[in-house]
């Protein structure tokens, strides 16, 4: 039995959720919120919440701001940003933020079930359709955004061939089982090579090496 926590502006997504969660999960415990301030207030009361499904736009949250504040008061509790928005980048910086997850509001029913379940067990969700964006998208985000530093071309030519289509699919979204399915290798080797590769790029987690890599074009280095 989970406890969760949903804040949300839009009473008819409050219901809809609730409707995904009770069906995929039954016996759940759900709280409701339609602003952040009182979103902060229940996390404090109930610090044995499971997960707190948090809406980007709603009132107070100013961006991802809320979902810093949140985590910093309440940072035993998982948070997953839900929200109408598919910006890639705005996606990966929630996660970096603090977020486990992003879930779409245009997600299927199944799909968020599934996203819940990954985020229950204990894992990051990152929507795989958004993850692969790329072209004209991805050029108008990175003028937006030049946070994030890119690889350097000799730590990327570090990389072993299938260390690179690892790390391809890595940022396309897919989890580890994914990769393994489609390069015909055991899990257990994907998650090797994940290691080597965080290692090798100098960054401290999956999240970190997915916004170096985003843009890379690695049929330029796949073709040595």
């Amino acid at each position: 039995m989970y406890k969760i926590l949903i804040a949300d502006d839009h009473p008819l997504f409050r219901e809809a959720i609730t409707n995904v969660i009770q069906t995929g999960f039954p016996e759940t415990q759900t709280i409701e919120t339609e602003d952040l301030e009182t979103a902060r207030t229940l996390a404090q009361e109930h610090d044995d919440l499971d997960l707190v499904l948090l809406d980007l736009n709603m009132p107070g949250m100013n961006g991802l701001n809320g979902l810093i504040s949140l985590r910093n008061e309440s940072p035993t509790i998982p948070v997953v940003i839900v929200s109408a928005e598919d910006d890639k980048q705005i996606v990966l910086q929630a996660i970096t933020c603090g977020a486990v997850g992003f879930i779409s509001k245009s997600s299927p029913r199944a799909q968020m079930t599934e996203a819940l379940q990954q985020i229950l067990n204990g894992n990051v969700y990152l929507p795989s359709d958004i993850i692969r964006q790329t072209g004209q998208d991805s050029s108008r985000r990175n003028r937006r955004n030049n946070d994030h530093a890119q690889i350097a071309p000799e730590l990327l030519s570090s990389l072993t061939r299938r260390q690179l289509l690892v790390l391809e699919r890595m940022a396309k979204g897919e989890s580890n089982k994914q990769i393994a399915y489609n390069l015909h290798i055991a899990e257990t080797t994907v998650k090797a090579h994940v290691s080597a590769i965080l290692r090798k790029l100098g960054v401290h987690n999956r999240v970190q090496a997915i916004l170096s890599a985003s843009d890379i074009d690695f049929a330029q280095y796949l073709r040595r």
